[in-house]
């Protein structure tokens, strides 16, 4: 006879908690920060719910972020999981502390305006018998596909059998429980790739042709359980918020159910950090490919929308780098400090940090994601503890000392994140229904230049060129003046252009545009001019 041990809450210890504030209204321009509990301490430890409420939350605002996208709170028994072996679907992780702590932490996200979301794990389970949903009734099929189909080659976990009622009531329930319990408002699906495809994905390179998605390879049963999620959530909670985590590019996904289509309201736009990845890994600076940069940035699906994000918890995972840590590698120890030398290495990387963000912002997609940390180039990476490290929590936490040491150079790249998303709170670009249009986008001077919701973006991605008189193509006359710039002394800049400046336009078509005008553009810089008459 085997026998599970399991921790339950006793009731009686504490006191029910509350909820004091309403949801938010469903935000229009959606500005999310993935994050993780647990490691969003200094110290070298697992934080609490109560600390990351009390002590976070408060960043996350000023940051001008207003989404919380939480990750791990289903619980796990493997902490370095990154919560991705969900053991127990219906219990919040007791690992940061109680249900009632998490409900505080929901509700004071609440408080400040942010909506919460949480990272649900529908496309698999942990393989754990004792404590987890495998073989519950002592066979491999209770929630699983039996034999080859039920178990997932790389994740080493189950797979469910969305065909079966029992399958659909227990998840279906499950993410009601998440927003009637706990305040939760959207989700983002995990791991929708492998849910859509009887292949899961593996070894599969998407190019786009219908073929690929349309046929036998095509799970068609996890296809409508998804669509039946997302229908249950939108009719019996219009203002709920659904995020796809797919790859693969399924056309209609991000459609109504009403239309066939999966439900989804955002799809994760995954080709782009992987392409800034590619580059800072592959290519010297003087040869990337700026029409392809454009390309990937703009590719997504026509009135699909997408949530655009420079990197992710992906990127920062030991085993890969931050852009931060591609940019700067070892250098970040010795030359962060305002004190030291800047040297080119330092430069050069807090120069490209801030343009990849802001073209990646504001030309990537409808909404935008950054992960804890990376708004101010969080050095290393993120290994959870584990046998292979000694079960060390050194590098599964987020320094923000970092941040607030006034000597560090952490704080310019925070300072431009947090500005990026205020002129996107002012303008709203990212929920304008304006894609953006881009009018330049020149191979050998590096520049790309486009507009969006009437703001004028100007990148010069060049090493070593600055253009004066430049002429680029405006659609609205008037006179404009710089709102957002790169090179601020304020953002760690070397303030080479003049703020003052007004710039004119004249009444003659360039690039696709009904007007012009001329502007300075220094190497490595990026700004954003907006009307001022």
């Amino acid at each position: 006879m085997e026998i599970v041990s399991s921790i339950f809450p006793n009731l009686r210890l504490f006191q029910k908690y509350r909820m004091r504030y309403k949801r938010p209204r469903r935000p229009r321009s959606l500005r999310i920060y993935e994050c993780h509990v647990g490691i969003a301490s200094d110290e070298p430890k697992v934080a609490s719910y109560l600390h990351f409420a009390d002590r976070v939350i408060p960043r996350i605002v000023q940051l001008g972020y207003n989404a919380i996208q939480l990750m791990a709170i289903m619980e796990h028994a493997y902490y370095a999981s990154f919560g991705y072996q969900v053991t127990s679907f219906f219990a919040a992780s007791s690992r940061y502390g109680t249900p009632e702590e998490l409900k505080y932490l929901v509700d004071t996200a609440h408080s400040q305006g942010l909506v919460v979301f949480l990272d649900v794990v529908h496309s698999h389970a942990s393989k754990n018998v004792l404590d987890g949903l495998n073989k519950f009734d002592g066979s491999n099929s209770c929630y699983f596909h039996d034999g080859g189909r039920g178990e997932h080659s790389l994740w080493d976990s189950r797979l469910f059998n969305y065909k079966s009622w029992e399958v659909m009531r227990f998840l279906l329930s499950n993410i009601r429980w998440y927003l009637e319990e706990y305040g939760f408002d959207g989700f983002r699906f995990d791991g929708v790739s492998s849910m859509l495809y009887h292949t899961h994905g593996i070894g599969h390179g998407f190019s786009g042709d219908y073929n690929e998605y349309f046929g036998l390879n095509t799970d068609t049963e996890a296809f409508n359980y998804l669509q039946l999620a997302n229908h249950l959530l939108h009719s019996v909670y219009p203002d709920v918020v659904t995020i796809a985590e797919d790859v693969s590019g399924m056309p209609g996904l991000c459609r109504p159910v009403s239309e066939g289509g999966g439900g989804f309201d955002y799809r994760l736009g995954m080709a782009i950090p992987d392409k800034w990845i590619e580059l800072l890994k592959e290519t010297p600076d003087e040869q990337w490919n700026i029409g392809n940069i454009v390309h990937t940035l703009t590719n997504r699906r026509y009135q699909e929308k997408t949530v655009a994000y420079a990197e992710s918890h992906d990127q920062a995972l030991v085993g890969d780098k931050t852009i931060a840590f591609w940019l700067m590698d070892k250098e970040m120890y010795d030359f962060m400090s305002v004190l030291s030398p800047l040297t080119g290495i330092i430069d050069r990387g807090m120069a490209l940090h801030k343009m990849i963000r802001l073209i990646t912002h504001a030309l990537g997609g409808e909404a935008y994601l950054n992960f804890i940390g990376n708004e101010f180039g969080h050095p290393e990476w993120l290994d959870f503890p584990r046998i292979g490290n000694n079960e060390s929590y050194h590098y599964a936490r987020r320094q923000f000392k970092l941040v607030d040491d006034d000597l560090l150079r952490y704080k310019f790249l925070y300072a431009f994140d947090s500005a990026m998303n205020r002129l996107e709170t002012k303008h709203g670009w990212l929920g304008s229904g304006d894609p953006g249009y881009v009018s330049c986008k020149h191979e050998d001077d590096k520049v790309i230049v486009f507009e969006r919701t009437s703001l004028i973006f100007v990148f010069n991605f060049h090493m070593s060129k600055s253009f004066t008189d430049y002429k680029i193509g405006i659609e609205a006359p008037g006179k404009y003046k710089i709102v957002l710039d790169s090179d601020a002394a304020e953002f760690g800049g070397h303030s080479r252009l003049d703020h003052s400046t007004n710039y004119f336009t004249f009444n003659e078509g360039y690039a696709g545009r009904r007007n012009h005008a001329f502007v300075y553009i220094p190497c490595r810089v990026a700004f954003v001019l907006a009307k001022s008459d």
